[in-house]
């Protein structure tokens, strides 16, 4: 499982031809340079954004503060592999933690998926009745 995450400085928007790979709960309209290479990136690569992905409120989504304490923005992010897209049950920020930076705490709920293949689950069945 491939999961990248981290403090790009990559600022998303709304923009349609994005959708696919970043989804729609973002808090900006526009997007920077950053998030456009961030987009590219994810494509390139067949990941997605999934920290754009789920529905909270503004609050548990903004991961960075302005000194002036009034201007907050999503910039912190994490990409998946699009075949393990549905691993990531969750993701929010959590302002308040005594971290001593100007960032949140991003917080992530993943469940890992195993396959088991059949001949291994046989040999391992077949020893255990031995």
């Amino acid at each position: 499982m491939k999961i990248l995450l981290g403090d790009f400085n990559a600022k998303l928007g709304r923009e349609d031809i994005f959708k696919l790979i970043i989804g729609n709960e973002i808090l900006h309209q526009d997007s920077n340079d950053n998030g456009v290479i961030i987009v590219k990136f994810a494509t390139s690569k067949n990941l997605v954004v999934k920290s754009t992905m789920f529905l909270h409120r503004n609050s548990y989504k903004y991961t960075w503060t302005c000194p002036d304490g009034k201007t907050h923005k999503q910039v912190d992010r994490i990409l998946i592999e699009r075949r393990l897209y549905s691993s990531i049950l969750d993701i929010q920020s959590f302002r308040g933690t005594d971290c001593d930076n100007d960032h949140s705490l991003v917080v992530t709920k993943v469940m890992e998926r195993m396959a088991i293949i059949k001949e291994a689950a046989q040999n391992l069945m077949g020893k255990d009745l031995i």
